[in-house]
């Protein structure tokens, strides 16, 4: 008997070992030892996810946007509603606009077997996911390493995503304010804003613009009425560029063109010369890699926003509930 207990608390001791992680706080190799094939197990998965459906890539950068811009990056915006709270699913926001969710489940799956335990959030898999879909879709220039180590929240607040995430109908100082509200600033708000290069927006969003705004292309407005009529018809969508499923720089050309899809991206453009025209203006070179760099920067400081890490939340089972 003794012998068994010593061969238990041996096999406890070996396993906690195992399951450590590298770092207390978020760093990139916070899986290293945990789970090595962690990150390569969700990189395939997006991979398929885009290969059938090319939009799935906007769609997973937008739902690690979403999910940071609300209380932090901590899963939140994956939960269901419960009896207890009515989650981020249905805010106005997120409502019939946020999708691949069912790509998530499919990589929380995945990852779950690859590392034989419940080892990684939710929270870090929409973060990898977001980085993976724009490298896929734009190529090595935009790869950077991802912090990791998050822990996922046990609740959800469809209030907080009201009022939390930017709208398209805002104006430049509203979205300013939105962002440094965050701990961003005008480069994290022009470089983030450059995901739009990829990606679909619904009628609902942009429709004011292609009628009411005066600082708008004639031929792009007259062209984007054509699937979006006055009344009706608010979920036909729309690209947010002319390359929607390639990442790159067009997205800031067409600004410069007055061909913004959504009020608030024309916002960072206005012609005035201004610090957000000339980042505009700088990011809108093919092949920039200023961008790139810029994007990285921003999108590692986004996923910094109030993360959950050592005992605070969990890791969930399924991306959906919590444990």
């Amino acid at each position: 008997m003794a012998a068994f207990q010593s061969f238990v608390v041996c096999l406890i001791v070996a396993f906690a070992v195992v399951v450590s992680p590298t770092c207390a706080d978020l760093c990139p190799d916070f899986y290293a030892k945990v789970c090595p094939d962690a990150l390569p197990a969700i990189r395939s998965v997006v991979q398929n996810a885009i290969n059938r459906e090319p939009r799935n890539g906007a769609s997973l950068l937008r739902l690690h946007f979403h999910d940071c811009f609300v209380n932090g990056c901590d899963g939140s915006v994956l939960l269901d509603d419960t009896a207890n709270f009515t989650g981020e699913k249905t805010a106005f926001p997120n409502f019939q606009s946020l999708r691949a969710f069912d790509v998530v489940d499919e990589i929380k799956t995945v990852v779950n077997k690859a590392c034989r335990h419940n080892v990684v959030s939710c929270a870090d898999i929409l973060a990898v996911a977001a980085r993976d879909s724009v490298d896929i879709l734009g190529g090595s220039s935009y790869y950077y390493k991802v912090m990791l180590g998050r822990r996922d929240a046990r609740n959800a607040s469809k209030d907080d995503a009201n009022n939390d995430i930017p709208s398209p109908l805002l104006n430049f100082t509203q979205l300013l304010s939105n962002f440094q509200a965050h701990g961003l600033n005008l480069k994290d708000l022009v470089a983030l804003s450059g995901g739009h290069t990829i990606g679909l927006a619904r009628c609902i969003a942009f429709r004011g613009r292609i009628y009411n705004d005066t600082n708008i292309n004639p031929a792009f407005a007259a062209s984007r009425q054509q699937q979006c009529p006055v009344t009706g018809g608010d979920n036909n969508i729309e690209p947010l560029d002319a390359t929607t499923t390639r990442f790159d720089t067009v997205y800031f050309n067409s600004l410069m063109n007055s061909e913004g899809l959504l009020h608030s991206d024309q916002e960072l453009f206005k012609g005035d010369g201004s610090e957000s025209d000339k980042l505009v203006q700088l990011y809108s070179t093919t092949d920039n890699l200023n961008f790139a760099k810029d994007f990285a920067a921003s999108m590692i400081k986004m996923g910094n926003i109030k993360p959950l890490t050592g005992n605070q939340g969990e890791v969930r089972l399924n991306c959906r509930r919590v444990n």
